[in-house]
């Protein structure tokens, strides 16, 4: 259901308050004034510099000695008036008493009478004895029918204050909407100002300046981040059986396979050590299968706020939805959920965030790819580990002989350096114990090395910087050992 209809029903269902938490006012204004056009309710509209005001109409003139808020609801249970009641910013006023006293005869006065009371905030943080009353609702994103809409409109009223020439054909236009999936409608207007802005003109130019403003946007949340991902599985050394579960998947996406009677893959959890590039791979699944990449930081969730936590979750994997189809990637899960499996001091919010989290990995419809990393399995809450969570659970342990081969090869022709110069098999057998990453930056070290002493790159200069930094299999072996014994029967090997 949309936002509309959502609402719409809560008011026939005579729920006496809906809380509506969002930045997005004019959007929710909007929202509440059309469900009362179309009850046939008389809305009343309370804010602390106004007080009490009719909107659907805007001549009638505020009603006297109501911008205090306890006085503003005392009146609307004096006057015993059925109607659709919207509270902005009431939250920060329900520590006085005697407005949470009103506040709570407000409720029970439209319980009887059939009223609703739709408290739109900025704060989730509402005292219990209100927030049992009110049913928590949640802005959605528009589709794509209604982006069109949005997109069309604003340019058509760019086009009245001032000419702008439209020249886009119908394929580059599909992409321009399809990259304003995940927004809201605020922003997929603002876009396309800012992009007519520059030059009165709207075309296929606007392509990467529509994508880099989403990713503007994005970043500006703080919880959803918006990667580029030029990896692809060919930069991937090893790790074969991964490569080949992944385009045997890549199948199951097709129409056929529907008709097959199989479901679209919803995730994998890649577990092993630091550095053994579980990372790269995330990126490479999204390259691979040409979708966004979205990354979702479990560290920026929390919030000093009751319940605004669960909130940021809830918007961020709502807005991937929107986004669908994509490649979700939490990178360093157990860093986000580690106490969700153990007793804290959080007062249960860790747990109710993984609750959450699992709820939405079994039951979610769209198609959304999560890829989920850990280096720490003893920190992972072992509901996460059953199975039908994840469609498998890899393992990437270090690179072997074949994988460490591709990728010096890989990082030396990325740097400039011909392969074919170096004697491979000599540090393939030097960075035996090695991840990828640390044989990246023993190559970077090498190149140091060689650069101040005016000499071109050498297989000893690479040979010489292996040997004098200890992998960290070396310096944490019985801590790999322990995780290498535990994934010997619970993971599936990517290599």
């Amino acid at each position: 259901m949309d936002d509309l209809t959502r609402l719409l029903a809560f008011c026939r269902a005579r729920h006496p308050a809906v809380h509506i938490v969002t930045p997005e006012e004019p959007e929710a204004l909007a929202l509440v004034t059309d469900a009362a056009r179309q009850l046939g309710a008389h809305l009343w509209r309370w804010d602390a510099v106004d007080g009490l005001t009719t909107p659907l109409d805007p001549a009638a003139p505020p009603i006297e000695n109501t911008t205090h808020p306890a006085g503003a609801m005392e009146w609307l249970v004096i006057n015993d008036l059925s109607s659709l009641i919207l509270l902005t910013d009431l939250a920060d006023h329900l520590s006085d008493p005697r407005t949470l006293r009103t506040l709570r005869r407000l409720l029970g006065h439209a319980a009887r009478n059939g009223s609703c009371v739709v408290l739109l905030d900025h704060s989730p943080a509402l005292p219990d004895a209100v927030a049992a009353w009110a049913t928590p609702m949640e802005l959605g994103y528009p589709d794509d029918d209604e982006i069109d809409r949005l997109v069309r409109s604003t340019l058509r009223d760019l086009h009245q204050q001032h000419d702008i020439a439209v020249e886009i054909s119908q394929n580059d236009y599909g992409l321009v909407l399809k990259n304003l999936r995940g927004l809201n409608r605020r922003q997929c207007a603002q876009i396309v100002r800012d992009v007519v802005a520059s030059d009165r003109r709207f075309d296929a130019d606007d392509l990467n300046s529509v994508l880099a403003a989403k990713r503007r946007m994005l970043a500006g949340r703080g919880v959803l981040e918006y990667v580029e991902s030029p990896a692809s599985l060919d930069q991937i050394g090893g790790m074969t059986r991964l490569k080949a579960w992944l385009a045997e998947r890549e199948r199951a996406f097709s129409t056929k396979a529907a008709e097959f009677g199989i479901s679209p893959p919803r995730g994998i959890l890649l577990l092993g050590v630091q550095g053994a590039g579980k990372s790269l791979c995330a990126k490479a699944i999204a390259t691979a299968w040409k979708r966004p990449l979205l990354r979702l930081d479990p560290g920026a969730l929390y919030d000093r706020y009751i319940g605004e936590s669960e909130r940021r979750l809830r918007d961020a994997l709502a807005q991937a939805e929107a986004m669908a189809p994509v490649v979700l990637w939490i990178d360093e899960i157990e860093k986000g959920f580690a106490s969700a499996g153990e007793a804290s001091n959080d007062g249960g919010l860790s747990r109710r965030m993984f609750g959450s989290l699992l709820t939405w990995m079994q039951e979610h419809q769209s198609p959304v790819f999560l890829v989920a990393t850990a280096n720490d399995v003893a920190s992972l809450p072992p509901e996460l580990l059953r199975k039908g969570r994840f469609d498998e659970i890899f393992f990437i342990d270090l690179p072997g002989p074949e994988a460490r081969e591709a990728i010096l090869r890989t990082h030396l022709a990325r740097r400039k350096q011909e392969p074919e110069r170096f004697d491979l098999p000599a540090l393939v057998a030097a960075a035996q114990g090695y991840s990828g990453a640390e044989i990246e930056q023993a190559i970077l070290s090498a190149l140091h090395t060689a650069f101040n002493t005016g000499q071109k790159l050498k297989t000893d200069h690479i040979a010489d910087s292996l040997a004098g930094s200890p992998p960290l299999s070396v310096i944490m072996a019985e801590r790999l050992a322990a995780l290498r014994a535990w994934a010997s029967t619970r993971c599936v090997p990517a290599e």
